[in-house]
């Protein structure tokens, strides 16, 4: 993807090889000068007949410059490349110099080839990170005269990492939506339910024929009905505690990334809302790829300290810590909520037992793996039994409402915590709004 090439003024000054010939010209005449040695006058007559001739050299006043990255968005570790070209620069000769900026961990040496240049690095974090800057420096053919330009390159959009996931959580009600979960009741599926007495109208190829044997009449197989499901990604970005890079809100993301990618995988209808200290932002629920970098980007708001919406159909913003503002398109009743919570801000926690009382089915995955910092004092150690004991009080509480509540380590597959609820459906309860 090419950006149009820019106009830039070049800031023309002597070089260091044109001030070293400067000053052996003039110390070699203030020697002839000074001792009646008319053999210095002759060494200084190189240096400065040079210095006169490249003042006569076309230098350009303005160059073009030409920015290409490889893509403009990008998930963290990956690698990415940047391709800057520097055109009309005549008869110059070019230097580059790069300086990347936060989060971006260059990759190799650079690759710069006279007026072309190649900088390959990866961003670190997620987020809209700047590449950083370059120097470029024109030198003309006597390399007496130096142009200097500084160019702030493109911003590139970094996407968390998703974790891995395969597995999906399934609701044991499924509204009558083709889809690949195999549902409670029979349909036009492939996976086998059991067989039944024989009806007018069954096809002859479902006849089970070693069942019909032994019960002397025909039994053809039932097979269960494939649907799909809603469901919504609740992320947490009011409490981004720990190291950065394994931070609450680090790991939350990743794993909704993860979940997104893995329940669209199975054609369910996937959405997002962010909630960041009392603005909510969403998504409504999407099929198909394109809807997980909608859903990422939705996500990433979050970093600018608020939930703001994304372009397009089906998105919006709302104010104030009640969820009851949200519209049915962002959080449709009947859908799968999975949550993505440190669980830290009491507000929040308010909000999902509100959510459940309104018969939401609710399952929350616990980011939290960061402690208070540890001191000697005897004080310290009491408060931090306190805030262990509430932090257990909380997701006890949540339990007892009925939503379950796993912990997952940002580390291992998001399958492990949640293998408990992938392996058999999961009961659903009627959501009133």
């Amino acid at each position: 993807m090419d950006t149009p090439g820019q106009e830039f003024r070049l800031q023309w000054r002597s070089s260091r090889h044109a001030r070293r010939l400067l000053t052996l010209g003039l110390a070699a005449l203030f020697i002839a000068t000074v001792a009646r040695r008319p053999e210095f006058a002759g060494l200084a007559a190189p240096a400065l007949l040079l210095l006169a001739a490249g003042r006569s050299q076309q230098r350009p006043p303005r160059v073009s410059l030409r920015v290409r990255p490889s893509t403009r968005r990008a998930f963290e570790g990956e690698l990415v490349a940047i391709d800057v070209l520097v055109e009309d620069q005549g008869a110059c000769s070019v230097r580059w110099t790069w300086h990347p900026g936060r989060e971006i961990e260059p990759i190799g040496a650079a690759a710069a080839g006279g007026p072309r240049a190649r900088f390959t690095f990866s961003p670190q974090r997620w987020g809209r990170r700047q590449i950083g800057t370059v120097d470029v420096v024109l030198r003309d053919r006597w390399r007496l005269a130096e142009g200097h330009l500084t160019v702030n390159l493109p911003s590139l959009d970094c996407y968390p990492a998703p974790a891995q996931q395969r597995t999906q959580v399934v609701l044991s009600r499924l509204p009558n939506r083709l889809g690949e979960h195999a549902a409670r009741m029979f349909g036009e599926g492939i996976e086998f339910a059991g067989v039944r007495e024989y009806a007018p109208g069954d096809r002859q190829r479902s006849i089970n024929w070693p069942a019909s044997t032994r019960r002397g009449r025909l039994q053809v197989n039932t097979f269960a009905a494939e649907r799909s499901q809603d469901v919504v990604l609740l992320v947490d970005g009011t409490s981004d505690v720990g190291e950065p890079g394994s931070s609450a809100l680090d790991l939350a993301l990743r794993g909704a990334a993860a979940a997104a990618r893995a329940y669209l995988d199975a054609r369910d209808r996937v959405g997002v809302i962010t909630y960041h200290w009392g603005s909510v932002g969403w998504l409504g629920p999407g099929l198909g790829r394109r809807q997980v970098y909608r859903i990422i980007d939705s996500m990433l708001a979050s970093e600018r300290g608020g939930a703001g919406p994304v372009l397009g159909s089906g998105s919006g913003s709302a104010q104030g810590t009640s969820m009851r503002r949200l519209p049915r398109a962002a959080l449709p009743p009947g859908a799968l909520v999975v949550v993505f919570s440190p669980l830290l801000d009491q507000r929040f926690v308010e909000i999902l037992r509100d959510m459940r009382e309104r018969g939401f089915t609710m399952l929350v995955v616990d980011v939290l793996n960061a402690d208070p910092p540890v001191r000697p004092r005897s004080t310290d150690r009491m408060a931090r039994r306190i805030w262990r004991m509430e932090q257990e009080a909380i997701r006890f509480s949540l339990r007892e409402l009925g939503v379950p509540v796993v912990h997952w380590d940002g580390i291992s597959s998001l399958d492990l915590p949640l293998a408990r609820y992938t392996r058999r459906p999961m009961i659903a309860s009627g959501a009133r709004r």
